[in-house]
């Protein structure tokens, strides 16, 4: 059953594949139409959009809907490829925000538009320039996603189903964040804080919230089915940002396609960093004070944090926290409620969420 979930999986990501190039391809043509010079604005988040990426949030959605007895359609398939621009949108952002040199081994938005700016000898500020561009690029791609969803060929009836469910989404996101900025500013961490950042930045539009978008797309959803699909989708986005903030400090950068410690470079507050911060001792504290956060943060300085960090133990109490909600996740998996067809997929989907080394 594995394998025919994998390639279900698959055949449903190539299917993805496909629509985004479309989609891609004709609002390319018409910027192009717009200006000769927005090639590069073209170029650019087509590569970032087709070159790489999981597709999770579509395949949540599918795994959604097919826990219903509903009839799929291609218009589906549009509508919910539409989650991979709003992914897009996030990621450009928080790049920017996290002043971040490369994402998936190449260099960020921001940081491609500067360099541009230095490679053409444009007028001007480099920098200013990329981050402008970085800004107009990720609300570009939220525009399109919102487009492609209109788009899709779904009824009124299918739109009205999801339309407060994806409102809701992309509020959580943006609240999570904001938080996620708003938390570096904090002269203290709070696990509860940095929990509550990881649910709504990462964990509810990554997993909870694609899989009622698909449910409601069936129209043969109700609120105990989608009450079921909480009980699976929360804990397992929780879990995967978990591994996501483990991947950040002690990932490997070839696998990963950002640099080693990047997130305590940038001083991330996140729920790893919280459970460091609680077992330290005071002589750790005072050394971990003197790299985390520090912009210029080596190897060497990059190293001595990793240690803090095992040595107190957060590292496996996170591997722990991780397989306790990864088994709550599996456990919310069995219920009835949950259509048969959708049960395989949303097995290897906890593989895929809770196992990746990427």
């Amino acid at each position: 059953m594995s394998l025919e979930a994998k390639a279900a999986l698959q055949e449903f990501r190539d299917a993805v594949e496909i629509e985004l190039s479309k989609f891609v391809v004709q609002q390319s043509s018409f910027l192009n139409s717009i200006s000769t010079d927005l090639a590069p604005v073209a170029h650019a988040l087509s590569s970032f959009l087709l070159d790489s990426g999981k597709r999770l949030r579509p395949l949540f959605a599918y795994s959604g809907f097919l826990s219903t007895d509903a009839k799929f359609t291609a218009s589906i398939t549009r509508a919910v490829a539409s989650l991979e621009l709003l992914q897009a949108c996030a990621l450009i952002h928080d790049d920017l925000m996290d002043g971040s040199d490369t994402r998936r081994g190449r260099p960020s938005i921001h940081r491609h538009f500067e360099s541009i700016h230095v490679q053409s000898e444009l007028e001007g500020f480099a920098p200013a320039y990329g981050l402008a561009a970085a800004v107009l690029l990720g609300d570009l791609a939220l525009v399109w996603s919102n487009q492609m969803l209109n788009e899709a060929g779904l009824t009124p009836g299918q739109l009205g189903h999801i339309s407060g469910i994806y409102d809701d989404m992309r509020t959580e996101l943006m609240a999570g964040q904001f938080l996620d900025i708003h938390e570096q500013t904090r002269k203290s961490t709070d696990l509860e804080r940095s929990v509550t950042i990881a649910r709504y930045k990462s964990g509810k539009y990554t997993v909870e919230r694609p899989l009622h978008i698909g449910a409601a797309l069936s129209g043969q959803h109700s609120s105990v089915l989608l009450d079921a699909l909480s009980s699976f989708g929360l804990p397992l986005g929780e879990a995967f940002q978990y591994r996501d903030d483990l991947l950040g400090v002690f990932g490997d950068p070839l696998i990963t396609g950002k640099p080693v410690g990047d997130d305590l470079r940038e001083g991330k507050r996140t729920v790893l960093v919280a459970l460091t911060d609680a077992a330290c001792t005071d002589s750790m504290r005072i050394e971990s004070k003197k790299y985390f956060g520090m912009p210029d943060l080596d190897a060497n300085g990059i190293s001595i944090l990793q240690e803090i960090i095992m040595a107190t133990g957060a590292k496996q109490k996170l591997e722990t926290m991780i397989e306790q909600l990864t088994q709550e996740a599996l456990k919310a998996a069995e219920s009835e409620v949950i259509g048969e067809r959708a049960h395989p997929l949303l097995l290897e989907l906890v593989k895929i969420t809770t196992k990746r080394s990427t």
